[in-house]
Formats: C-alpha cells, structure tokens, sequence
C-alpha cells in the first residue's frame, strides 16, 4: 500500500531546499495557500536638510572668528582623507610665534618673510633651490577716489614662481587684463589666492595705496 504524503509537507520541504520563493504554497487539496500579508513599506527616509548659505564662501578669511584658522582636517581646503593632512599642524599653533596682523589669518607673512621668520621651500625636490626675487611694482590707475593700486612682485616672487600666475591669470602685457572688484570677490583674478590662502580684499589699503596725482574732483555729497 502506497502512502502519499500531503502536497503542503511536500512544498514546505522544497521550500527549505529551495528557498521559500522559489516554490509557491498550496494547501492540503492542491489549491494555492494564501499569500501572506506584504511587509509594510518602511517610511521614506526624511530628506537632508539644504546646506545653510554660505555668504562668505567666495572668501575663506571672511569667516567668524570661531571659525578662522580651524585644523587642517577641518578647514575645508585640505584633503581629510589624506594622511598628509593629518601630518600638518594646527594653524593656531604654527602662527604663534609669527608677526600679527589685523587681517586675514592674522599673520603678517609680508614682514615674517622679511625677518625669516619663514623659509617657504622654493623647489619640492631640491632644498637648495632659491627664488628669483623681481623687485618690481605694478600701478593701476582705478577711477573714483580710490587710491591706485600698487601691485609688489617682490613679496609674490619671494615665495612664488611667475608660472603660478602667468599666462593663466593674469597675460603679462600691459591693458590685456580687465580686472575688476566683482570678478575679484568671485575668486578670479587677484581673487585666486586673496581671500583664500591670503589676506582678504576687505582690506582696501593693502593694495589701493597709491595717492592720485593731484586733487580729486568731487561729484556728489
């Protein structure tokens, strides 16, 4: 005498092989067993808040005082995930020994240059490389009663090659370049680096220190 074994012990052994879904259920006469009742969806994930604005995030050194100077890790600039950075010191404790300023990072790196308070490394390869130094002033006349602005090399090519900023940023021919403050405070022109890795253009006399020849007409109040 032949037994039969029911067809849902059948399907339940299948589905232990096979996986549960792989084999449909079916009750004691063949029929299709009731599905069971779908999971609920979980609940849609809330979405991320927007990044609150940034108005100075054309200008790095225009930031709360809280937030000037951060470590490395944290700046923004450099890379965290690099083991470099990490290598690095905090800012506060490699500026404490050097020549304060009002602005920017409040470092006076024109005058630390003077004093050798630092020696910026001039070639990465070679430790005994030296800059070449151009002892050069550019004046551009600006309209209105600014002063003009005076333009040092020395100070840049102390610690600066002239490939950093020529042809990219600025062509080395006389009126080829259109500079203006808008395009400055975007991160273009001067802009590249001031603001970013120095002083920032809040500091007018910095660079409008030339007086105008003459006197300046008045117009207006």
């Amino acid at each position: 005498m032949t037994r039969r074994i029911p067809t849902l012990l059948l399907t339940v052994f299948a589905a232990g092989l096979f996986g549960s879904t792989a084999v449909a259920a079916q009750d004691a006469k063949g029929k299709p067993a009731a599905a069971p009742a779908a999971a609920p969806a979980p609940a849609p994930a809330p979405a991320p808040a927007a990044p609150a604005t940034d108005v100075n995030r054309f200008n790095r050194l225009l930031k709360p005082a809280s937030q000037r100077n951060l470590p490395p890790m944290q700046d923004g600039i450099h890379d965290p995930t690099s083991e470099g950075t990490a290598a690095l010191m905090p800012p506060l404790a490699a500026f404490e020994t050097l020549p304060r300023s009002n602005a920017g990072n409040r470092v006076n790196w024109v005058k630390a240059l003077e004093d050798r308070a630092i020696n910026p490394r001039w070639d990465r390869i070679d430790p005994n490389a030296a800059p070449v130094v151009m002892d050069l002033n550019i004046v551009r006349e600006v309209k209105g009663s600014m002063p003009d602005v005076v333009y040092p090399h020395k100070q840049h090519t102390e610690w600066l090659d002239c490939s950093n900023c020529h042809p990219a940023i600025f062509i080395p021919q006389k009126g080829a370049n259109q500079i203006s403050m808008a395009a400055i405070l975007l991160g273009q022109k001067c802009g590249v680096c001031h603001g970013k890795v120095a002083f920032p253009v809040s500091e007018c006399r910095l660079c409008h220190s030339k007086k105008k020849d003459g006197p300046v007409a008045r117009t207006g109040q």
